[in-house]
């Protein structure tokens, strides 16, 4: 089984000079899930939304060309895909000729969709197209002026969470404070995250003190939001639920999961400035 110190992450690592698939270091999503208490009937959907802003490969008479890339993995895969050798296998393609851009969104598809054991969904954006990733803002209430002490830095402690079951609302909160690390290099993840959900009302400095309580939390962005979604369904009563986070790039990379309960949308790909 993969698992992340058998990775090239926190390893020196040369630039590959060839296009090369197996580059792809896949990790099973069941152990972190296990450690959730989470089997195969997941209680949430939801994807990983991941931004590639530096592609680029050489047509059939050798010119340099680029493209932004948006992939979707779902949540429901198999595996992650370990970002360093997602970097890695991205940078593979900088010296191979290929036909033209659908040839390339062929080969990403394939690839992607074999490493995760799932399809995975594949766009190539010209820059200066009008959808290459316009930066925009993430819709809801933002909770991050709240007048609060903070003690607690880690681990997560859902404990903290407070909800008022005598006023039921619907409302989006949104915060920019949240930070976790790398379990592997021990190297900070920083977010920005949206929480929609209906249900009783969920106290602001009570969910800011437990967004805190990830920062000094080793964990895989994935099982960071796969742990808010479940701690805030089970301690807060939510009826209806769905937690996006935006993180910041990394290697020419950003990743953004969402989880959400059954039959919910999935979300519009909003570039943040820290993005």
């Amino acid at each position: 089984m993969n698992t992340p110190e058998s990775s090239t992450l926190g390893q020196s690592v040369a630039c590959p000079s060839a296009y090369d698939a197996a580059l792809l270091f896949p990790i099973p999503r069941a152990q972190a899930r296990a450690a959730l208490g989470l089997d195969e009937a997941l209680p949430f959907a939801g994807v990983d939304l991941w931004n590639a802003y530096e592609l680029s490969w050489l047509d059939p008479r050798g010119k340099p060309q680029v493209a932004l890339a948006e992939f979707r993995v779902p949540a429901s895969s198999p595996n992650l895909i370990e970002s360093k050798s997602f970097k890695l296998y991205l940078n593979s393609f900088a010296q191979e000729k290929l036909a033209n851009a659908e040839a390339l969104r062929a080969l990403l598809t394939a690839d992607l969709s074999a490493a995760a054991g799932a399809p995975v969904a594949v766009n190539l954006i010209a820059p200066t197209s009008p959808q290459a990733f316009p930066v925009s803002v993430l819709p809801g209430e933002l909770i991050d002026s709240v007048a609060i002490a903070i003690e607690h830095y880690g681990p997560p402690a859902p404990e903290l969470l407070k909800a008022d079951a005598e006023q039921p609302v619907e409302e989006t909160l949104v915060s920019h404070l949240f930070r976790s690390n790398c379990p592997v290099t021990g190297q900070p993840d920083w977010a920005s995250l949206q929480i929609v959900y209906a249900g009783p009302r969920i106290d602001r400095a009570s969910l800011l003190r437990y967004l805190v309580s990830f920062r000094t939390h080793s964990d895989f962005h994935e099982a960071c939001v796969e742990r808010i979604f479940l701690d805030l369904r089970a301690r807060c009563g939510c009826t209806r639920l769905a937690v996006y986070a935006r993180f910041t790039r990394r290697g020419g990379l950003d990743i953004n999961p969402f989880r959400a309960l059954p039959g919910t949308p999935m979300p519009d790909n909003l570039r943040l400035s820290r993005q």
